[in-house]
């Protein structure tokens, strides 16, 4: 096109600038109560002393008392380690979040106990993940019987019962799949969290599917440059990304959730910020 080209100084000035405005929008005050969070993680490459390695990208989305989401932080990391989750969590609180009722993740260990040292909340396990662990312990003849049957139980109107027809579904399924009703009995309080939520909000509850077009974005994006140099590169891509994400959701019309729906679980704050051992 007739151009020469960009210097190395303009580069390095860009970078720069683009650090200051994700750093900003990550370290951002958090204001209000925010009774639903969702948090995920996907990993990216980076060299990491001469060595291509895989880290975690975590990332956190809330809705607030008003209805709107918002992407709430990120961080980068070695692993999904119950530390890695503990110390973002912290970060969260630290920056002012609270009013916490619902946590949703998928089934990580690291996750759940986290929680439930940061945060005075209820976990809910993804019931889409869920699913995909329990088709595994049913066979591939048996798979499309035992999702339906698992249905009956999410179609419920209340969570009384939702746990009863549950342990009806893990009952009958205990002679022929007895692993299977393991699982069913060792998931319920978790994957059926969600029934306790008022009903207009529980299509969104029930999973992480709220995070998964911007995970999807996330991974378009961070595969075209396949290994990053440093972390440092991740979390100014990344971090680009989830701002765009934001100044979009902020300028919708519609809320995401309904003052209706939302507005008798957010009472009081119920996020604790645990005393740090010296």
């Amino acid at each position: 096109m007739g151009g020469t080209g960009v210097s190395k100084s303009q580069v390095s000035r860009l970078c720069q600038e683009i650090d200051e405005r994700v750093g900003a929008f990550l370290d951002r005050p958090i204001e209000g109560e925010w009774p639903y969070l969702w948090i995920d993680a996907t990993y990216v490459k980076v060299r990491q002393d001469g060595r291509i390695v895989s880290v975690a990208v975590i990332v956190a989305v809330g809705v607030n008392t008003d209805g709107r989401r918002e992407v709430l932080g990120m961080d980068v990391g070695p692993s999904e380690a119950e530390t890695f989750w503990t110390d973002f969590l912290r970060k969260l609180a630290r920056r002012g979040l609270r009013g916490v009722k619902l946590v949703i993740s998928d089934a990580h260990e690291g996750i759940k106990a986290s929680v439930a040292k940061v945060m005075n909340a209820t976990w809910q396990r993804c019931r889409v993940h869920f699913m995909r662990n329990v088709l595994a312990h049913a066979g591939r003849s048996g798979r499309r019987v035992v999702s339906a049957f698992i249905a009956t139980a999410f179609a419920q109107d209340d969570a009384e019962a939702a746990r009863q027809q549950w342990r009806r579904v893990a009952d009958q399924l205990r002679p022929k799949v007895p692993r299977l009703a393991v699982l069913m009995d060792t998931a319920e309080p978790d994957v059926l969290a969600y029934m306790g939520f008022p009903v207009a909000d529980r299509g969104k509850l029930h999973s992480t599917n709220p995070l998964e077009r911007l995970n999807g974005e996330i991974k378009r994006r961070t595969e075209v440059v396949g290994i990053f140099p440093n972390e440092a590169a991740i979390t100014r891509l990344v971090g680009a990304i989830l701002l765009e994400q934001n100044d979009e959701w902020a300028v919708q019309q519609s809320r995401y959730m309904t003052l209706e729906s939302i507005a008798p679980i957010g009472d009081d704050p119920l996020v604790s910020l645990p005393t740090l051992a010296a």
